[in-house]
This record gives structure tokens, sequence and C-alpha cells, in this order.
């Protein structure tokens, strides 16, 4: 980690960076090339893919089967089933809390108004795989989806070298009763997701972390119709720590994202140049001792630590930045986080890491990234809800809020507006209804 003291705000910008935007174009070319070869060719595409970039022949099919489903159970720990189940059960809470009540409102007498919630009806759960299946993204999709009744859900996740499908992903799964698994990964499982294939049912919502390429892949989706739950890619985490944190707790921390891709960002914030300099020793220190030490020493190439000369001031530069996950080491976390406006997820205090909220907190982990946190939010059971107003009006309602309409309406010189009610109007006072 290089360390950088006292930057002038001037130089920040260079500091908030993200790496991967500066392959933003090339990125975006060949996923437009993916795109319009799996429109073209459909599964074939999606099997070339499957041995191109995960050295898997799907000879078998792209759709899991009945029995490999079922067989996954066995291959699970039974201590990570129980950590599963106590995860669902803590996420499923916390979701729950979040249905919508319909209530009407009666805005004028006899004009009542409400808002009901709809499912979106078909969605897509991209669950990446790769060096690390993210079994945990599934429970934070796969439970909203379920409390919001979605009546399709298609889950697209990328095969292993023999061509299965990671046994968690599919016993999560299974938990969650999601029954239409994809072998696809990557760009190609979108652009399948946004326009259908013969294996692969087309969508309305697509929702999922990834690296640049998903990213992409879900903004050009949005092309062909498509939403999308937000712009989320590389991980990434901003720690804001004073004096009274624990260097090894931060250090752990920033390899925690570290540890997901190359392409992960880690920043942390300090007002004490002895912290930075103790957790950049951490770093090094726990680094070594990780499984997947290559990929986070990659990642801590674009890290870096900051000294900078008060809380207010670290706050303003990460409120700038707009974390995926910001964690408040400090003193007072509380009154820290008052002031935060820009972040995906925020963890207070020396004993809550980042990690309890990727796994089993209650709280969702698929968060905006690259910034993004300035303008979204992270996955929540209104992600997988539309709102859908309805009115009503009586004669009184009608006699009371139509005038309001008619006088409107001709200011705008919307004549046939006014004569929707206008009409209405004439036939109640000629005695119909």
């Amino acid at each position: 980690m290089n360390i950088f003291q006292y930057p002038s705000q001037p130089e920040w910008a260079a500091l908030q960076q993200r790496a991967a935007q500066q392959q933003a174009q090339d990125v975006e070319q060949r996923v437009q090339q993916i795109f319009e070869d799996v429109r073209r060719r459909g599964d074939a595409a999606l099997l070339d893919y499957a041995q191109q970039f995960d050295g898997a022949d799907l000879a078998g099919g792209l759709r899991v089967g009945p029995e490999e489903l079922a067989a996954a159970a066995a291959q699970v720990p039974a201590e990570l089933q129980t950590a599963i189940r106590q995860a669902h059960a803590n996420i499923l809470r916390f979701h729950k809390a979040q249905i919508p009540q319909e209530e009407r409102v009666e805005t004028m007498p006899g004009v009542t108004c409400w808002r009901r919630a709809v499912p979106v009806q078909r969605v897509g759960l991209y669950i990446p795989g790769g060096t690390a299946p993210l079994f945990s993204t599934l429970l934070m999709l796969g439970v909203p989806a379920r409390l919001a009744s979605c009546p399709e859900i298609v889950l697209c996740t990328p095969p292993q070298k023999d061509g299965s499908v990671n046994p968690i992903i599919l016993f999560t799964a299974q938990l969650l009763g999601i029954t239409t698994i994809v072998k696809a990964g990557g760009a190609q499982a979108v652009a399948a997701l946004s326009g259908g294939t013969n294996s692969v049912p087309a969508v309305d919502k697509i929702f999922g972390p990834g690296n640049r390429y998903v990213t992409a892949a879900k903004q050009l989706a949005t092309r062909y119709g498509v939403a999308i739950d937000m712009p989320a890619g590389p991980s990434e985490v901003l720690v804001i720590a004073d004096e009274s944190a624990t260097p090894a707790f931060v250090a752990a921390d920033l390899l925690s994202q570290a540890e997901h891709g190359p392409d992960s960002q880690v920043i942390l914030l300090s007002d004490s140049l002895s912290m930075l300099e103790q957790a950049k020793a951490e770093v090094e220190r726990q680094l070594r001792e990780l499984p997947r030490a290559e990929v986070a020493a990659q990642a801590l190439t674009e890290s870096r630590a900051i000294l900078l000369r008060t809380p207010e001031e670290m706050l303003y530069f990460s409120n700038q930045y707009a974390p995926e996950h910001l964690i408040l080491a400090v003193r007072n976390p509380e009154q820290l986080a008052e002031g935060v406006t820009n972040a995906g997820s925020v963890f207070l205090g020396h004993l809550t890491p980042e990690a309890v909220g990727d796994y089993a907190s209650g709280t969702n982990h698929t968060l905006p990234t690259n910034g993004y946190a300035r303008n979204y939010s992270g996955v929540s059971l209104d992600s997988f809800l539309k709102k859908i107003t309805f009115q009503r009006l009586t004669p009184e309602g009608l006699l009371s809020v139509g005038p309001v309409v008619e006088t409107m309406a001709e200011a705008e010189g919307l004549r046939a507006h006014a004569r929707a009610v206008t009409l209405r109007l004439e036939a109640l006072a000629g005695g119909e209804e």
C-alpha cells in the first residue's frame, strides 16, 4: 500500500479514481460482440463460451438437471449447511420487514388513491462462480425475490471445469426453491437473460454483481428493454480509522475486499500516520497467510492509505468517493455516521467487520460500486417490486376535483383532457352515472 500524506483537495480526484474505468472502452466493445453472438447463435454461443472461458464441456446441456440438483446437499458439510440456514433466516427477517403496506388515501372527498406493490414477473439472478463461487450472493438475491413472489426466477452461474455447478450454490438454490438453473457466466449469461435462448428464458430484470464485463453487459442489456438492479462491478471498501482502531482489524477488513478479485479496490483513511503505518505492516503480514494471496496482492497495487487532518475531512473524502462498503473504525462511529451521504452499506465501530454484511447480519450485500452509491441504493425487497398507483372517483369526487382539472388542462392548451372531465360533469348534472 502506498501512503499519501495530506494531499490537497485538487489531488483527491486522482486518488479516488477506480482502475477499472481506464479500460471501459475495450470492455464495452468486447461485450457488444458477445451480445451479438449470443443473440445470433443462442445456446451454441453459450456452449462455446463455456469451453473458452470456463474450460467446461457442457455436452449434457446448459441446464442443471433434477439429479444434479438433488445430489448437491450430500456434498455440502453439515456445519456449512447450518451456517447457510442461519444466514438465510437473518436475511429473511431483515427483508421481510420491508414488505410494503397498501394504504388508501382520500385526497379530496370522493377521490381515493392508493399504491399497490406488484412483483417483477421474470427475474434473472447472476451469481459469480469463477475462483470464488458466491453462494452468499444467491441468498441476498433469492430471499427478496421469493418474498416479492416473483413468478419466474432464472439463476445463471458459471460451470466448473467438469461441467457441474458448485454444489454449495445448488444447495442454496434448493433452500430458496429455485429450480431453473443455467450453466452460464460472464457477459454471455447477461446477454442470454436479456434476449432469451432455447435454454435460457428471457427476463424483465437482471440482478447480481460481477466483474467489469458483467457490469458493462448489464448496462448494455438496458438498451434491449431489460432493467437491472444497479451497475455493480468490482468490490471495494473504504475504511476510516482513527488512533483508537486496531491495526490488525483494519488490515483484515482491507484484505477481505482485496481477495475478491484483482480489480477490487481498498482505501484507508486516517488522521494518524502511526495507524496507517501499522495497518500497512499488518496488511503485508496477513497477506502472506491468505490462500488467495496472489489475487489480493494484485488488488493491493491499486490500494491507497491516505493521511488527512480531521474526521470531517475524511468523511468529506469518503462522500466524494461514494464507496460500496464504508467502515467507520473510529471512537464515535454513530456521530460520524450522521454525516454519511454516499455509501452502499456502512459498518460502525471496531467490532463490526464488513464480512458480517457479506454473509449473515441480514442486510443485503449486492451494492453499488464505481461511485454509483451517489445515486443508487443496494438491493432490497423494493428492487423486485413495481409500484402501481390506482385511483377511483365517486360522483362527489368528480364534482370536487373535476373543475380543478378543467382549469389546469385549459391553461396548458390540452382541450381533450378538459373535455374528458367536462363530459362526465355534464352527465352527472343530467342525472347519469
